[in-house]
């Protein structure tokens, strides 16, 4: 089975593993928008009861990205978070609370002292499909 490619912009990347660097020890999260093949980041304030090993965007921060989103025609593109010390793999909880199917999920790891890595995945109803991200 071939996987399927995702392309993301340097800029968005920098800023997603700028963000994990900034809180090393809690998860960061937010939202991706995109119109044509221009991304604009949307950090959320993660208010999990343990920001260090969940993530759960606000409520009203979520909805105004999502107003801010429309009102300059862009469609979700991504959620991200970061896992301060275990790989960038989407944990049973984040695909059972996995809510917009179309939106692609991306893990930044800060696991590896030194070194910060980013996957993609598409979590679906029953399963998780793993991306490969070109840059």
């Amino acid at each position: 089975m071939t996987r399927k490619t995702v392309q993301i912009p340097r800029t968005l990347v920098n800023q997603l593993l700028h963000q994990a660097q900034l809180s090393p020890a809690k998860e960061v999260c937010g939202l991706v928008g995109q119109i044509d093949e221009r991304c604009e980041c949307y950090p959320i304030e993660n208010v999990a009861t343990d920001a260090s090993v969940l993530f759960a965007l606000n409520a009203s921060e979520q909805l105004a990205a999502f107003k801010s989103m429309k009102a300059k025609g862009q469609s979700l593109f991504a959620i991200y978070h970061s896992h301060p010390s275990s790989p960038p793999l989407p944990s049973q909880l984040d695909v059972e609370e996995a809510n917009y199917r179309e939106a692609l999920y991306l893990i930044i790891s800060l696991n590896t002292k030194g070194v910060l890595e980013m996957r993609g995945f598409y979590l679906l109803a029953d399963q998780t499909e793993e991306v490969d991200l070109i840059l």
